[in-house]
């Protein structure tokens, strides 16, 4: 096993020996959106093979639901290659310039990282996403994905490296590492130091974890999305439900899902009725505080102090009272994990005070908590959404998988 991870090793530090040129990059990638047409029945005959394996394995239902792979989501997956293929490449970009009191003039230049090694969960799109940005930005990628998507991240992985083939390019800008033994993972993290510039975990809390926990190679950490819409008095009603609805209950087994609501103590006659029954008439669970269950005419379930902390990914949704926006800010702080957080709010100032004094990665004002996605950023994909204190933080695309040098440019200047 240590020997097949060396040599993977070994491989994707080869490939970047040779640079590629942003022609024949976005033709790799054209050609990787044609073949994912052309294959399209293919991919779904094993997608259906791991989503009867994930069924046997009991796997839940909302696990599932991010796994299936049809015609409209291999669709996306070809809008977002396309996409990607369009953007800026992000190499050899001059971010800033300047010239010295002695006539030197330094450059800070974008640079690829070099070898990046994703371990991720369910979804086989992350395979297509990963691999177009990486490729895009001039990183080779080592992708172990999770057992329950094997046979869908396999063959795209495959089509990739077709295509990076009949362009006479190193296929091991991209491999796929098909050993599934669980202990594989410890070894990419604890003995792949050498080789691997920068590990992403893109998975659940006890995937995340066990990175942080063990990797020897730095991480763009993605931790779990505790992700808050805060309702406040100088909201409108009407803007209020159309966005908690989209947020909680558009797509539950997101990350960018809103899990918990939290109403101004003003706005709670008003709006907690008309916006709770919203959700309720569609099959969402609410777990409530002791102020609002005396409010909801609905049924409701009694709030623990562990509840504010979840992350449901299924239509479940804690509900809170809370003084004002400065509590409705402590209480994010205290119990969110820095991914997304929403106001609702017409009031100039106390939106202004909620965006600038959460930690989340990712601020929203009137507006809902799914827009947390690369591609809604105009990225085209996303790597993960980062939720580290230290950069990059939220969605990581092309311009965050890069890092820089300063490029000095002398006219035979000495240091005195």
């Amino acid at each position: 096993m240590n020997k097949y991870l060396t040599n993977v090793g070994k491989n994707a530090s080869k490939a970047l020996d040779i640079k590629i040129n942003s022609k024949l990059k976005n033709k790799v990638l054209n050609k990787f959106a044609k073949l994912i047409n052309k294959n399209k029945y293919k991919i779904i005959n094993e997608n259906k093979k791991d989503i009867k394996f994930s069924i046997k394995k009991g796997l839940k239902k909302n696990l599932i639901d991010r796994l299936v792979l049809n015609e409209v989501k291999i669709d996306q997956i070809i809008k977002s290659i396309i996409t990607i293929a369009k953007l800026r490449d992000p190499i050899d970009v001059t971010l800033s310039q300047w010239r010295r009191p002695n006539g030197l003039i330094i450059k800070r230049v974008t640079i690829p990282i070099g070898v990046i090694g994703v371990i991720y969960e369910s979804r086989p799109n992350v395979t297509s996403d990963i691999s177009s940005l990486c490729f895009k930005s001039g990183n080779s990628v080592i992708l172990r994905g999770g057992s329950e998507a094997y046979f869908s991240n396999q063959i795209i992985a495959n089509l990739f490296r077709k295509a990076l083939k009949e362009n006479k390019i190193n296929e091991n800008y991209v491999q796929f590492i098909k050993n599934r033994n669980r202990k594989i993972v410890d070894l990419l993290l604890s003995k792949m130091e050498k080789f691997i510039d920068i590990i992403i975990p893109r998975g659940g809390k006890n995937l995340v974890k066990k990175v942080q926990n063990i990797s020897k190679v730095p991480i763009i950490g993605h931790l779990e999305g505790n992700c808050h819409t805060y309702i406040d008095k100088d909201a409108k009603l009407n803007l209020a439900k159309k966005i908690v609805y989209n947020a909680k209950l558009r797509n539950t087994s997101i990350c960018g899902a809103t899990e918990t609501i939290l109403f101004h103590k003003k706005s709670l006659k008003n709006f907690v009725n008309p916006v709770l029954m919203e959700l309720q008439k569609n099959d969402c669970l609410i777990i409530a505080d002791n102020k609002i269950k005396k409010i909801f005419k609905g049924k409701s379930k009694k709030a623990t102090r562990k509840d504010w902390a979840k992350e449901y990914l299924s239509p479940i949704v804690s509900v809170k009272s809370v003084k004002d926006v400065k509590d409705a800010v402590n209480h994010i702080n205290k119990y969110g994990t820095m991914h997304t957080d929403a106001i609702i709010t017409q009031n100039k100032k106390t939106a202004k005070f909620f965006l600038k004094n959460v930690k989340s990665s990712i601020a929203i004002l009137n507006s809902s908590t799914q827009f947390a996605d690369g591609g809604e950023f105009g990225f085209g994909g996303e790597v993960g959404i980062s939720t580290n204190k230290l950069p990059p933080r939220g969605p990581v695309g092309l311009n965050q998988l890069v890092s820089y040098k300063y490029e000095i440019i002398g006219s035979g200047q000495i240091r005195k």
